[in-house]
């Protein structure tokens, strides 16, 4: 039976908080880092609308990687998740960008970085469902027709892909995906329903074979000086880009929903990985959530109890609310032209656009057990030296991070 616990601390996560480090702090904390875990996550945009594209931009001096590695070398983390990062079966992509973009030293970055260890894997983005998902009367089609239609959104397989970095040995063996997870095995699943009709959108033939994950949901088990700590990351599908049914909105739910699940106590025989292996992570191990969640406590289109009630588990440490001066920055200039939201400005983790504004859409949540150093957003603020490196010709997303003491 699942429980869903109420946000009882709903104001605190709500109004500002002090943040132990903010932008700037990330070269001057790395002393005594054998002591301390940095993790991160960033929502990259290293994707291309053409199955070979990143490769063929990466082959090439890419501008926009450049940027992305200049913003991880100044940061640093020990171990970060990239969001809509492609996927390819040979690795190329990932090899490019390690060899040629963060084992190079980039202007405004720092030295050289390199990750001895990391994780990628296929996901379901661009895959062909062979269903008529969209509800337009065929299968596949055309764009972005063809899109709609495979198990996540996409114009081929593994577009907006993941890929996981470690300077700490990742325990392969022992991963855990869930890819291939069926929407309707999770209980109490949101099936979104059509409101000019009263049914579900989605037909019974269709919904029994609907997966879950728009890319995939990972626990990456790395090997850290003082244990394992499982990485636990997906990018839940944005809540747009539907219609009244509001399909979208109801599968980052239930994405977010999942990791709920995988840390709460309790047999749970329906959540089976791809390898066929049930139930959720143990209870005195140790996590860290991370990744593009694509829902913000507050503001924007999505669930937000989603959000709210990962946020307010009960193995989820409570901590700071990582901010950043140039977010703040962006969501006033927002507010002053009419685009205000009610959560704090300093919070915010990207810039959407005059539509959308400045939301809270990126995480890094770890688990009770760590001791929390501090973290922060990389978004500097316009008159600050570093703030090159952070525009958005690089991503719409800042690169979260947090201290963790070991």
């Amino acid at each position: 039976m699942r429980t869903f616990l109420l946000p009882a601390c709903l104001l605190s996560l709500l109004t500002a908080c002090v943040n132990v480090n903010v932008h700037g702090d990330p070269a001057a904390t790395l002393a005594d880092r054998s002591a301390r875990l940095r993790v991160a996550t960033y929502n990259t945009s290293l994707y291309s609308d053409e199955a070979g594209g990143v490769i063929r931009e990466l082959e090439r001096d890419s501008a926009h990687a450049r940027k992305i590695a200049a913003v991880l070398q100044k940061v640093r983390p020990d171990l970060v998740l990239l969001n809509e990062f492609d996927y390819d079966d040979a690795h190329r992509a990932a090899d490019l960008f390690q060899q040629r973009y963060l084992e190079v030293a980039q202007p405004g970055g720092g030295d050289a970085l390199r990750y001895p260890y990391r994780y990628l894997a296929p996901v379901n983005t661009g895959v062909p469902s062979g269903l008529d998902l969209d509800n337009n009367g065929e299968a596949g089609g055309e764009g972005r027709a063809r899109g709609n239609d495979a198990w996540g959104y996409g114009l081929h397989p593994g577009q907006y892909g993941m890929l996981v970095l470690s300077k700490h040995p990742i325990d392969a063996a022992q991963v855990r995906t869930f890819q291939l997870l069926r929407w309707s095995s999770l209980p109490g699943a949101a099936r979104p329903i059509d409101p000019a009709t009263g049914k579900p959108w989605y037909r019974d033939e269709v919904w029994t074979r609907l997966r879950l994950s728009s890319k995939s949901h990972w626990d990456v088990p790395v090997r850290t000086p003082t244990g394992v700590v499982h990485f636990l990351v997906s990018h839940p599908t944005p809540p747009v880009f539907d219609g009244p049914e509001d399909r979208n909105g109801a599968r980052n739910h239930d994405e977010l929903r999942l990791w709920h699940e995988y840390i709460s106590a309790g047999d749970k025989p329906w959540l089976c990985d791809d390898a066929g292996a049930c139930g959720g992570l143990a209870q005195d191990a140790r996590f860290v959530i991370a990744g593009d969640l694509n829902n913000d406590p507050v503001d924007g289109d999505g669930r937000h109890d989603a959000i709210l009630e990962l946020l307010e588990h009960p193995r989820v440490m409570r901590h700071p609310t990582p901010q950043s001066a140039g977010g703040t920055e962006t969501a006033e200039a927002y507010a002053a032209k009419g685009i205000a939201h009610r959560g704090a400005p300093g919070h915010v983790t990207g810039d959407f656009g005059p539509k959308a504004g400045a939301m809270r859409l990126d995480y890094v949540l770890p688990s009770t057990g760590f001791a929390y150093e501090g973290g922060g957003v990389f978004w500097p603020a316009k008159a600050d030296a570093d703030a090159d490196a952070a525009i958005a010709d690089g991503s719409d997303h800042h690169l979260v991070w947090a201290d963790l003491g070991l």
